[in-house]
């Protein structure tokens, strides 16, 4: 090769090198939307089998995107939940035991570290709006508030919005209580969201958490939504509820619409789920509003049955995640926070253990690789285990003191139907082997709390300060 070509072709390659680099420094950030609902059951929407209840946006948001079937909440129960899916670790090791009563010490703690603050760090716009519910002492200097986990903005209630979707009282915005506002809870939530998103610096990327009340009880729908059920439901308690989907489904729509309409569709990952099963109807005295379905799955929302954890899972990346594409992968909530870092180019936390695992490989059509099976602990559970583990299409179950199991492939028994424990001990042994390795780990790093509301039952422990 003469010296005037070598030169030549350096130079293209010099060009090439320098070209690329800059087109990926000026290549925007990836956003992320997270919308998690509550008490949504796995069989409550269109494009998961529910026989009436109409969720066009969802079932649109379904075939842009991957409709995932093995989709997990982190705990059967909210605060829990919620708490594992800011962190991407099991609740049970950030001490959030179960839901948190008002004025309750039990909270996500400020050294736990969680998605929104690694995203702040990095130079995201962060925004929670609705509901919180990872402290008891809501909006006072006692815990840690949105603000606290890396939210410059939030607009949230404690718990349920008050005193119901209808007309709420209990909303604070940064700070400060909003008082009395006219409307549902859905779209004063998501009013909220896009008024955000109408003010943020549009040169910098976000992370915006819309977590949605519906449907949780007390149920209030607007009477469009109800009329649409009214002659196939089998009560007005049940034509409610139907409405009540059907109207957060519209709320998702708008938001949605607003992110097309700001130019920000192609680079903007947005994962729609719940934040446990369906409310089990009847469990609380005189309550008839809960009309919510599991589909196929077994038990509801506080069992550790497939129904009170397998959550109805979305997500849409254009250019990434294949559309209509439905994934049988099993996935989790507490995957978001090595997924998401993966994607922004952020470090995970390496000072702790994390649960999660990157979903990355998925849009490659690959499996996820875990280090270790999904596990879930919930010591209040309905029934007689507390403990699940689900190993590839296995799942195992236990009960408080690790010496009775069940065991059964989801695979071909997704109603958990067929307890093979006994026919095969070989795989037992194995899950049982990893569920207690597990369980002594998580166990060996629960915190403690000092007596007070909700720290009672299975989870109370000597009082101490330990950890606040």
């Amino acid at each position: 090769m003469n010296r005037a070509v070598s030169r030549l072709l350096m130079f293209v390659s010099l060009m090439q090198f320098t070209l690329g680099t800059t087109s990926a420094a000026l290549m925007p950030r990836t956003n992320f939307v997270i919308v998690l609902c509550d008490d949504l059951g796995y069989g409550d929407i269109g494009c998961f089998g529910h026989p009436h209840i109409k969720t066009p946006q969802l079932d649109k948001l379904a075939g842009e995107g991957l409709r995932l079937t093995d989709c997990y909440a982190a705990a059967p129960v909210c605060s829990p939940s919620r708490s594992g899916l800011l962190t991407g670790r099991i609740p049970n090791r950030l001490g959030v035991y179960d839901w948190i009563p008002e004025k309750s010490p039990m909270h996500l703690m400020q050294r736990e570290i969680t998605i929104s603050r690694l995203l702040k760090d990095a130079g995201y716009q962060t925004c929670h709006v609705g509901k919180w519910h990872c402290n008891g002492h809501f909006n006072s200097s006692e815990q840690p508030q949105p603000s606290d986990h890396g939210f410059d903005h939030w607009f949230s209630t404690q718990n349920n919005s008050l005193p119901s979707h209808h007309n709420p009282i209990n909303f604070v915005r940064n700070g400060q209580p909003v008082g009395p506002l006219e409307g549902y809870s859905s779209q004063i939530i998501v009013d909220e969201a896009m008024s955000w998103l109408g003010r943020r610096e549009t040169t910098k990327p976000f992370l915006l958490m819309v977590w949605l009340h519906s449907p949780h009880e007390p149920v209030a729908t607007a009477s469009p939504f109800v009329a649409q059920y009214k002659s196939v439901a089998e009560s007005d308690d049940q034509a409610e509820y139907f409405g009540n989907v059907t109207q957060l489904d519209h709320e998702v729509g708008r938001l949605m619409k607003r992110l097309d309409d700001d130019g920000l569709r192609d680079n903007t990952l947005v994962y729609f789920s719940s934040d446990n099963g369906p409310e089990t109807l009847n469990r609380y005295k005189g309550s008839q509003r809960s009309h919510g379905r599991p589909g196929p799955l077994r038990g509801m929302k506080l069992h550790m049955y497939e129904g009170g954890i397998r959550v109805p899972g979305l997500l849409r990346w254009p250019g990434h995640a294949q559309a209509g594409q439905t994934v049988k992968e099993p996935v989790a909530s507490y995957d978001l926070l090595p997924t998401l870092c993966a994607i922004a180019n952020v470090k995970a936390p390496t000072d702790r253990a994390l649960d999660g695992a990157s979903l990355l490989p998925l849009f490659d059509s690959k499996p996820v690789a875990r280090s270790k099976p999904l596990y879930w602990q919930y010591d209040r559970a309905i029934g007689a285990n507390r403990i699940a583990l689900r190993d590839g299409d296995w799942k195992l179950l236990a009960n408080a003191d690790l010496s009775k199991f069940e065991m059964y492939n989801l695979r071909s028994d997704l109603a958990e139907q067929h307890d093979l424990s006994t026919s095969d001990p070989a795989r037992l042994a194995d899950l049982t082997a990893k569920l207690k390795q597990l369980h002594a780990e998580v166990k060996a790093e629960s915190p403690t709390w000092p007596a007070g509301p909700g720290t009672g039952g299975p989870n109370a422990k000597k009082a101490t300060k330990q950890g606040l």
